[in-house]
């Protein structure tokens, strides 16, 4: 939630206190800058820990910052201090994210990881549609109020993730085994190329609106068929509760690379729209088929580690597109995270070719 709602939330705040909405960029990035940085080293406190008290802690870390930037946004606090506390707020993101994805291992037997990771992909959606509309409607009475509302909300997991006792994934000097193999830098780069086609879609919805002279309010036409296609591929998922083959992750791939490459060839909005949509409807069946053989590839005491660093390989795909869009074209950028999914199949296929 706290993600979802952030880039309105952000902004309305920046714009009450400098007048200026370009400072809700500003946090967000320092958001996920710092949750990119934090990933692994606040992870790695948690070794020797519970699982489900070290994920409460991080949660309990990221309220506090937030109930912060509250406070300070209603006291007209310096914006920098905003910018200091979000970024306090998002370097246990990636961390938690790799937690909560250790704790689904002793909460599920293995056999129905495939459909909770479903469902988690189908809620996860769900709530990337609704968090900016509650996030408008609570900040139009008041951007405090309405980051106070995301931190309480942001803060249910610690209330509600059961307790696994004394589980936990080992000591420091009991982690072994290699973090960033190669099978395993594989399927992180394939998130990271799928983050970016995504972001670049949603993201870049404004200017497509623009680009075929619709009214920036119509960049709707483009998020909206792509998120419910997402709530619909999750929802496939979730029934078909088996972890895909090698091959049909790579067709998912190119269905992937087929909608980003239709979104960029920019010739008619029903062209787009199909692009946004085939682009909507793997994005659930990919993140769980990562998330599945990175479970099977991590080394056991390792796996939080390595759920937070696929957390951060999507972010990392973001912050590419963003940045794309930020200093060429549309078009051009577009075309650019196009040719990073063609990458990411040629290397599954290389790699599946190899065995």
């Amino acid at each position: 939630m706290p993600q979802a709602a952030g880039p309105i939330a952000f902004s309305l705040v920046a714009l009450s206190l400098t007048g200026d909405t370009s400072g809700g960029a500003a946090m967000m990035l320092a958001m996920t800058l710092a949750q990119v940085a934090g990933a692994i080293p606040i992870a790695r406190l948690g070794n020797g820990l519970p699982l489900a008290t070290f994920l409460r802690l991080l949660v309990a870390m990221r309220t506090l910052a937030l109930f912060a930037i509250a406070v300070c946004a209603a006291n007209g606090v310096p914006f920098t201090w905003l910018i200091v506390l979000v970024t306090v707020a998002g370097s246990v993101n990636g961390a938690a994210s790799g937690y909560m994805r250790a704790l689904l291992n002793h909460l599920a037997p293995a056999s129905r990881w495939p459909r909770a990771l479903g469902i988690a992909a189908t809620l996860n959606e769900l709530t990337f549609v609704i968090a900016p509309v509650a996030a408008s409607g609570l900040g139009s009475v008041s951007p405090a109020f309405a980051v106070f509302v995301l931190a309480a909300v942001g803060a249910v997991p610690a209330l509600l993730v059961p307790d696994t006792g004394s589980t936990h994934v080992g000591g420091v000097h009991g982690v072994k085994g290699s973090l960033l193999s190669p099978p395993i830098l594989l399927w992180l780069a394939c998130a990271a190329a799928g983050g970016a086609a995504v972001a670049a879609i949603e993201i870049g919805a404004v200017a497509l609106a623009l680009n075929f002279a619709y009214e920036p309010a119509l960049a709707v036409v483009f998020t909206v068929p792509l998120c419910l296609a997402s709530v619909a591929g999750g929802l496939w998922v979730s029934m078909r509760n088996r972890m895909a083959t090698r091959k049909t992750v790579l067709a998912q791939l190119l269905v992937m690379t087929l909608g980003s490459a239709l979104v960029a060839v920019n010739s008619s909005v029903a062209a787009s729209v199909v692009g946004a949509i085939l682009v909507g409807s793997v994005i659930a069946p990919l993140a769980t088929y990562y998330s599945l053989v990175l479970d099977i590839l991590a080394p056991p005491q390792r796996r939080p580690e390595v759920f937070a660093l696929l957390r951060t390989a999507n972010a990392i795909g973001v912050i590419c597109a963003s940045a794309m869009l930020t200093v060429v074209s549309l078009p051009l950028a577009l075309s650019a995270v196009t040719g990073l999914m063609i990458v990411a199949v040629a290397a599954v296929a290389i790699a599946s070719a190899r065995g």
